[in-house]
């Protein structure tokens, strides 16, 4: 019986695509999804389609001069809905989809590819100013103010004698009032770097020995709660933000969930409780994190440190014989979620059952 009530990942919708996939993500209070990739001849692709019934119809196709790797709306308004993105040139662009022909915001952010992109202050999400993150392969992690032209409001670059790692993610949190920011970056090497915008700071860092594909806050708009990382080497690892030790850090419990790469983590917006990792495998994962009886206990010299809690495999799916590198929630309809892989194919999904764990 209990098999029963476990939920169900459901493939609804698969289109194929003639180009490769590099990042899909629904557009926000709309049944419609954008897809963002690298044409055949080394150009860009961003498409448009919308859910109807039981097909994808394709609104709009547009070409772009590079490759476009990541994209974010964490930074706009739900009345514009404007697209942020960073591409192969190392440009951040801002793109008004109804009229998509020019940005509405450009920028040369960095000298090599952008990886990775993250929005907060947008959607009615989080206090504080709209602000873009862009990690790059040249090293440095940069934060924007998209009213701002030119120059990035922060700056985080190896410093000197450092050598320059390449940076695979980025992801904005503990942004629950005005003053409070943080960005966390993963690196190829296994860094986890957490960087205070506030105090313009590095608060913390730690290494989980292989490179990191995703990091995510289970809420951006919250007090820092918890942290997923996923790595190369089929682990990932959940990191309680609530109680940082002085020389420990934060805890952490890791789980092995396969044995080739985990390429991303979303965690559900409407339970942050729950996540899902996509797979090298082309697997999906969908995992439920528990809590310990107590957050938090004194270690011998009194100081305060984090107890982890435990993690449960609610789910799993093998949709593609490729990698599933790139996944979204619907941020609007729970258990509505999209993936993309490098077999070509944009894939719907609809997970099941998703009150009931």
């Amino acid at each position: 019986a209990a098999g029963l009530e476990r939920p169900q990942l459901v493939a609804h919708v698969q289109q194929a695509l003639n180009y490769t996939l590099f990042d899909c993500k629904w557009v926000p209070r709309s049944a419609r999804l954008l897809c963002l990739g690298s044409a055949a001849r080394g150009t860009g692709v961003l498409q448009l389609y919308e859910l109807r019934g039981g097909r994808l119809a394709l609104l709009r196709e547009i070409e772009k001069p590079k490759p476009i790797k990541c994209g974010t709306f964490g930074a706009t308004s739900l009345q514009q809905r404007y697209l942020a993105t960073g591409d192969f040139g190392g440009n951040l662009n801002i793109w008004n989809l109804e009229a998509p022909e020019t940005p509405v915001y450009s920028v040369k952010g960095h000298k090599e590819i952008i990886n990775s992109i993250d929005g907060v202050g947008g959607l009615g999400i989080g206090e504080g100013a709209p602000e873009i993150v862009t990690g790059s392969r040249d090293g440095t992690v940069k934060v924007w103010d998209p009213r701002q032209k030119d120059t990035p409001v922060a700056n985080m670059e190896p410093v000197q004698g450092e050598s320059k790692r390449d940076c695979w993610t980025v992801a904005f949190g503990n942004a629950y009032n005005q003053e409070e920011r943080v960005v966390c970056a993963g690196y190829d090497n296994g860094d986890i770097k957490l960087f205070d915008l506030r105090t313009m700071s590095l608060r913390w860092e730690t290494s989980i020995k292989n490179g990191v594909c995703s990091v995510e806050f289970d809420r951006k708009d919250i007090n820092m709660n918890k942290l997923v990382a996923t790595s190369l080497e089929g682990k990932f690892h959940v990191f309680d933000m609530r109680t940082q030790h002085p020389t420990k850090g934060f805890a952490s419990v890791s789980e092995k969930a396969q044995k080739s790469t985990i390429w991303q983590v979303r965690h559900l917006p409407q339970n942050r409780d729950i996540f899902m990792t996509s797979g090298g495998a082309g697997s999906l994962h969908l995992w439920k994190y528990e809590y310990p009886a107590q957050r938090s206990k004194k270690d011998s010299e009194g100081a305060e440190m984090g107890v982890a809690g435990s993690v449960s495999l609610l789910q799993n799916v093998t949709l593609s014989t490729q990698p599933i590198s790139s996944l979204d929630w619907s941020p609007d309809k729970k258990g509505l979620c999209v993936c993309g892989a490098f077999d070509q194919t944009v894939r719907v999904l609809i997970v099941t059952k998703l009150n009931k764990v």
